[in-house]
């Protein structure tokens, strides 16, 4: 298959020739250290900053909440993403801080296994994000929040850092 920009090839490795989608296999891939930081910013209300700062919402500890939603949701990750392979995790962090009216979310997945923990990282800040946002949704409904994948470690790509993130 050739792009619209010249002559170059790419494969899309997640279809078959006949352009249906399918998981890859991985299996004669090598199993190594595999290391992933996702981010997710959720953005509310300067009032609404406060009170999750002070403790002070109505449904409880929002961030403990948060912090164990992700983690969860790490470990179901191949059960919500339909192509992903079914990983053995062997750590998952869900970190929050409170930075400027901003909840900064960090979730790190770790595995030694035959394929990355990108995803994995990613549905952790995600649910972590949308937990935080259901918990105080009555506070503030015009909440935000993106999600982007800091860095990865490990396997045949290597490694990779988003510029600018520490």
């Amino acid at each position: 298959m050739s792009d619209d920009a010249g002559d170059s090839k790419f494969t899309l490795t997640h279809l078959t020739e006949g352009g249906h989608a399918h998981m890859v296999d991985v299996g004669e891939k090598a199993v190594t250290s595999r290391r992933a930081v996702a981010r997710a910013r959720v953005r509310m209300q300067p009032e609404t900053f406060v009170k999750l700062a002070a403790g002070d919402t109505p449904k409880g500890d929002v961030l403990a909440a948060a912090r164990i939603a992700g983690i969860q949701a790490a470990k179901k990750t191949s059960e919500l993403i339909p192509l992903c392979h079914g990983i053995q995790l062997t750590r998952v962090e869900v970190s929050i801080v409170l930075d400027g009216g901003i909840a900064v979310i960090d979730a790190t997945a770790e595995a030694r296994d035959r394929t990355g923990v990108e995803m994995e990282a990613m549905v952790a800040a995600s649910t972590a994000a949308l937990t935080l946002y259901d918990m105080v949704k009555a506070i503030d409904r015009g909440m935000t929040f993106d999600v982007c994948l800091v860095q990865k470690s490990g396997g045949k790509s290597g490694d990779w850092r988003r510029e600018g993130e520490p």
